[in-house]
């Protein structure tokens, strides 16, 4: 790697660096993985677009891709259930890159459906690395170029890097929404306690555990049980007085 390249590789990295310490809300995130796309195709040599494919709901999703002719070769990956985005999400080798380097030629018989689709779009080899990290959200870094057999290994090396940048970047995030959410069962549940206690003048313990008692009941999860309580207390309280 020379040392030109060197220095916007760590320009990139330190950007999105900073990026990912300031980002707080999901908007936020969404446009660091959009800086992150654009910054590994402007500095990993042989890309000359690129994207993010994130499964959601056992569906996978493109996002930020570089023009809307990546976005329908990832969508096409996913509608044919074939191609190397899905090979580096469902099924990646060690080092969490798949490289296809001829969609012409031999690796064409790998991905036969996906192929003639990227090479008709005007991209001849693919690259993609693996972003999950520990049990995060599974996806993959996806870069594309004209040209065959445009990955070096200095290619390679850039793209985990960017990878994991990436990687790091959903995995905080996705953690973040569960303690969210965790947070939020808890206050909701607190909530509908309180609401059980003033009714039936019943002390914390008790009140959890009729709580715990509707939900087997009614076969509902404890949060849902609680979140009719306090919907309906709120529509009740929100009634106005009849005379």
């Amino acid at each position: 790697m020379d040392p030109r390249q060197n220095d916007e590789l760590v320009t990139a990295l330190r950007a999105a660096a900073r990026s990912m310490a300031g980002r707080r809300s999901l908007q936020d995130l969404e446009e660091t993985l959009g800086q992150i796309v654009t910054s590994a195709v402007a500095t990993i040599p042989g890309v000359d677009a690129g994207s993010i494919s994130i499964t959601d709901h056992g569906r996978v999703e493109t996002r930020h891709p570089s023009s809307e002719a990546i976005g329908k070769l990832d969508r096409t990956q996913s509608e044919l259930n074939e191609g190397p985005c899905l090979s580096a999400i469902e099924d990646p080798p060690e080092d969490g890159i798949v490289i296809a380097r001829d969609l012409a030629g031999d690796d064409a018989e790998r991905w036969p459906r996906f192929a003639p689709q990227a090479v008709g779009a005007g991209y001849r080899a693919l690259m993609s690395t693996q972003l999950s990290a520990n049990g995060g959200p599974r996806a993959a870094l996806n870069l594309y170029s004209a040209g065959a057999d445009a990955f070096d290994q200095d290619a390679q090396t850039l793209a985990g890097l960017f990878g994991i940048q990436a990687a790091m970047l959903l995995y905080g995030a996705d953690t973040a929404h569960h303690l969210q959410r965790a947070v939020d069962s808890r206050d909701l549940i607190g909530q509908a306690k309180g609401i059980l206690m003033e009714r039936f003048s019943l002390d914390d313990e008790a009140a959890f555990r009729m709580l715990v008692k509707s939900s087997q009941d009614t076969n509902m999860k404890l949060t849902d049980v609680a979140r009719w309580l306090t919907t309906e207390t709120g529509r009740r309280r929100a009634r106005p007085a009849t005379t």
